[in-house]
């Protein structure tokens, strides 16, 4: 799949509407299972250290990573749909800003309608997205698993008031229930979406959990990386490719350590019942 074959008008129309879209097979089966085998060797090295996993709810939780603990990371930023889907919608000076995983474990409930932080003057006032974030499942997903669900459009909606401006008062949450669509990823599948578009994720009633990388990335005039901490050892540094290099906004250490998170989303820990 080369860049010049893939239609940036689809890609806007995409994400300037529905505000997600996705390429499916874009890796294949085998590589998603080895990127679930860095997840869980991730898991279980910061699942019991303060900062290492954060709740999102109940049995949910998510970690933030350096692109050296996942195997598959070059081969993420430099896939041709990726790249595409970066220039088109962020320019071609896209900084890549986080990397990490969610994981919602059997037990998981119904999330409270969100988008994941306050919606910035250029979206809400300039109508343009200098933000998106990519998932990756690591399982086949199916309807028991608890999938994400998204309430196509929203990324435009003004909620301002709303608690923490990013959850919108249970009086509106008709208008996203009535445009709900759950999302059923198999492994290998890439999706890009504006993490302001209103969505959720769904109780998670079978006996697995279901671990999603997460891949953001900014604009040049994007903040996020304000709430995270993408480290990068010089060694892995130069091993990189410049096209993914350039891209990194990251903070070069001599030895990359547990990536302490302090976003804590609190709206996510209340119950929606």
């Amino acid at each position: 799949m080369a860049e010049q074959e893939i239609d940036a008008a689809a890609i806007m129309g995409g994400l300037y509407g529905d505000g997600i879209i996705g390429c499916q097979g874009a890796f294949s089966p085998e590589w998603a299972d080895r990127l679930a085998a860095d997840v869980w060797r991730v898991w279980e090295r910061v699942k019991d250290k303060p900062g290492g996993a954060l709740p999102r709810g109940p049995h949910r939780f998510y970690v933030e990573v350096s692109p050296e603990d996942i195997g598959g990371f070059v081969d993420i930023a430099t896939h041709p749909w990726f790249v595409a889907v970066c220039e088109a919608v962020l320019g071609r000076d896209y900084r890549i800003v986080e990397v990490g995983f969610d994981i919602p474990f059997p037990g998981a409930e119904d999330q409270p309608w969100h988008r994941d932080f306050k919606s910035p003057p250029e979206t809400l006032e300039g109508r343009r997205l200098n933000s998106l974030a990519f998932n990756l499942t690591t399982v086949d997903t199916r309807p028991e698993h608890g999938p994400f669900e998204i309430a196509p459009g929203t990324q435009w909606d003004d909620i301002a008031g709303a608690k923490d401006d990013m959850f919108p008062d249970r009086s509106l949450w008709g208008r996203y229930e009535a445009r709900a669509v759950q999302k059923l990823p198999r492994r290998g599948d890439i999706s890009a979406r504006s993490a302001l578009t209103i969505h959720r994720g769904t109780a998670n009633r079978s006996d697995e959990p279901r671990p999603v990388v997460v891949v953001g990335v900014d604009a040049p005039d994007g903040i996020n990386a304000h709430h995270h901490d993408l480290q990068v050892t010089p060694e892995y540094l130069e091993t990189l490719p410049a096209r993914v290099r350039d891209h990194l906004t990251c903070r070069v250490v001599e030895r990359v350590t547990m990536i302490e998170q302090h976003h804590v989303i609190e709206g996510l820990l209340q119950p929606t019942y």
